[in-house]
């Protein structure tokens, strides 16, 4: 087997171990050949270039037969869908460019050719701003792309619910025809050649259904029913093809009721596997007897404070292969048995590194893995299990390659009422952690939380001298539903809160100047920025906002979701009961420190006009304000070239009014 090395390729993970610097593991293969110590590369001084390069790759993905890996990849300082041979003597890459104004996601293989690509644009409708969501066809042999159901008159027509397991050009997809409400706006499910575009319908609409659910065979099973205007939702389940839909779940969304979720059948008729949270106490993988909802085995249970995500199943849909969980404990929990072993191998090999089965081919016996750590964006490797070998297909950053840059940790501080939060440190390498200029870094979202990922804006800050630090404040997501909910009616107030009490125990810490603070956020961090400069004029000596929010309403974050509507508006509804009390824009009187601001015409998430305001208002007050408005930067800076304007946006602002020596 000889596999392309898109970089230096290590030969076992004993090599692996010793490329990280890690010292020696078991290698997986016991005839592998002995490896020469790595080159040991003069350190040279990273600046803002180093950190804004893209990634490799993004989502990647392995075809059915283990031999080609598609994905989001870095070519020319731009994102470019491609498909690429892991093996010598393959045909060249084929790559595909990203139409502007709109982001790729979610690529899945139909077979070893196709490529289903989604994509998702914001555009006018009706007087409103629309997300409308495509397919396209990428066929790696032809380099063909071939649009599907793109004449659906509809919102959103990319639901992928099943693939042909035979080789076959053959997907499932359910589409609205209609962005009117009516018997069309519901989506009907078509049967579609891949290659051709051709289809056939083999599901009508159905009142209320706007998710569908098929078993491995691609039988249509369940169907996810939604009214916005009473929140009732429920579930709908049949046995199979000809029986009728019977209601087994409702959930009034007015009262917090959730759905089950279901995520695949059981081994008996009339049983599904689900996944149930019940609120903070039970998460946990159940096989159920939907008609009677008993449960008839638990499969897997969360630890207390953490809830599954997602699950994985195999292509018959009943095997579940792996968890993701979410909360306290962040990670993937493999349960099928060769899987766990080998993810088990993986992490006793590189125990200082975190080693992660990013997707598996159709037998599960190839696979792509990331190994990586939060100061290293790391590398992705091929593995073959009959092999037991891993080979390293490239480094993540070419620049920084696998060199731990600055130590990150987690952190929990209490808030002033009390409350645990959790935080995200990040301080820089070689300097005494006392005294240090700093930096509070808000998610956006709010319902986000950061983790112990590799973060290329802390990362770059930290180089420049900063202490970093990154707090889940409450509202954030990732902690339970009563952590969540402590932040309704605290937008601006008691979650602004959690901000300066984080800058507060970093002071009492040692580790933070508390007259050298700024604070420095991207969307809704970008909106805590502005108003925390706003509200707490005199602690922050510098503020940058990222695509931040300036006029909070509750159509900021819920625009072009017609469907849920009144569902998101509840929920922004209830995070305050005055927006313009917490809007920055209307407090630009009281801010005293200087401002920066950078935003994207191409943002389809937060609109750009929501800076160009605040520089306007600031600059009419005679308040220090810089704007660096970038013509073709979207909301999550996807060109490289945009990432370095932001980068070096931020060194030079922190510099001029921070500085860190």
């Amino acid at each position: 087997m000889i596999v392309k090395q898109f970089g230096r390729a290590c030969s076992s993970v004993l090599a692996l171990a010793a490329a990280f610097g890690l010292g020696g593991g078991q290698a997986m293969a016991q005839d592998a050949a002995p490896v020469a110590a790595p080159v040991v590369e003069a350190e040279h001084r990273l600046d803002a270039a180093d950190f804004a390069v893209l990634p490799f790759v993004a989502e990647p993905t392995l075809s059915p037969d283990g031999e080609w890996m598609g994905g989001l990849f870095a070519i020319g300082g731009q994102k470019r869908i491609c498909a690429i041979g892991l093996f010598d003597g393959q045909s060249k890459p084929s790559c595909i460019g990203i139409p502007d104004l709109t982001e790729a996601h979610g690529l899945e293989w139909v077979n070893n050719d196709n490529l289903l690509v989604h994509l998702t644009v914001l555009q006018p409708v009706e007087g409103e701003r629309f997300y409308v969501s495509r397919l396209i066809n990428f066929n790696r042999v032809t380099g063909k792309i071939t649009k599907l159901l793109w004449d659906s008159q509809g919102q959103s027509a990319d639901r992928v619910l099943w693939t042909a397991h035979d080789g076959k050009p053959t997907a499932l997809i359910a589409a609205q025809n209609s962005i009117y409400m009516g018997a069309d706006f519901w989506p009907s499910i078509y049967r579609v050649n891949v290659e051709t575009g051709s289809r056939m319908i083999v599901q009508q609409p159905r009142a209320d259904v706007m998710r569908w659910f098929t078993d491995g065979e691609g039988v249509v099973r369940i169907g996810y029913g939604y009214d916005d205007n009473s929140r009732m939702s429920r579930v709908m389940y049949r046995n199979g093809v000809g029986e009728s839909f019977k209601e087994v779940d409702r959930a009034d969304g007015r009262k917090r009721e959730d759905l089950i979720s279901v995520v695949g059948f059981g081994s008996v008729p009339g049983s599904a596997l689900i996944i149930h949270d019940d609120k903070d106490k039970h998460s946990a993988l159940f096989e159920v007897d939907l008609a009677t909802q008993k449960d008839l085995r638990t499969i897997w249970t969360a630890p207390e404070g953490s809830w599954i995500e997602k699950a994985w199943t195999d292509v018959d849909r009943k095997t579940v292969l792996g968890l993701r969980v979410e909360g306290k404990e962040q990670k993937r929990v493999w349960l099928d048995p060769a899987l766990a072993e080998t993810q088990a191998a993986f992490a006793k090999a590189v125990p200082d590194r975190r080693v992660a089965i990013v997707d598996i081919n159709s037998n599960h016996t190839r696979m792509l893995v990331r190994i990586d750590a939060p100061d290293a964006p790391g590398a992705i490797y091929f593995y073959d299990t009959g092999e037991g070998v891993l080979h390293r297909l490239a480094y993540l950053s070419e620049k920084l390659k696998g060199q731990a840059i600055n130590p990150v940790k987690m952190v929990r501080y209490k808030a002033r009422d009390g409350l645990e939060i959790e935080a995200v440190l990040t301080l820089p390498k070689g300097k005494a952690a006392k005294n240090l200029p700093f930096v509070v870094m808000p998610h956006g979202g709010p319902w986000s939380h950061d983790t112990l990922d590799y973060d290329y804006w802390a990362q770059f800050v930290a180089q420049l001298g900063y202490g970093v630090i990154q707090p889940n404040f409450r509202g954030s997501d990732g902690y339970g539903e009563e952590f969540e909910r402590k932040g309704e009616g605290q937008m601006g107030l008691a979650m602004q809160d959690d901000l300066n009490d984080a800058l507060d125990w970093a002071v009492k810490e040692g580790i933070a100047d508390g007259k050298r603070a700024c604070l420095v956020g991207a969307s809704y961090g970008g909106y805590a920025t502005m108003w925390g400069l706003a509200r707490d004029a005199d602690l922050w000596r510098c503020g940058i906002s990222i695509s931040g929010v300036a006029s909070v309403r509750r159509e900021v974050n819920d625009m072009g979701n017609s469907l849920y509507g009144n569902h998101n508006r509840d929920a922004w509804s209830r995070m305050t009961p005055d927006f313009a009390a917490v809007s920055p824009i209307n407090a630009v009187g009281r801010i005293k420190a200087p401002l920066l601001l950078v935003h994207g015409k191409m943002d389809v998430t937060v609109d750009h006009g929501q800076s160009a305001s605040m520089v306007a208002k600031m600059r009419e007050a005679g308040k220090p304000v810089e704007f660096v408005s970038l013509p073709k930067a979207d909301h999550y800076f996807t060109r490289e070239v945009d990432r370095l304007e932001l980068l070096k946006a931020i060194e030079g602002f922190l510099k001029k009014n921070n500085p860190a020596d």
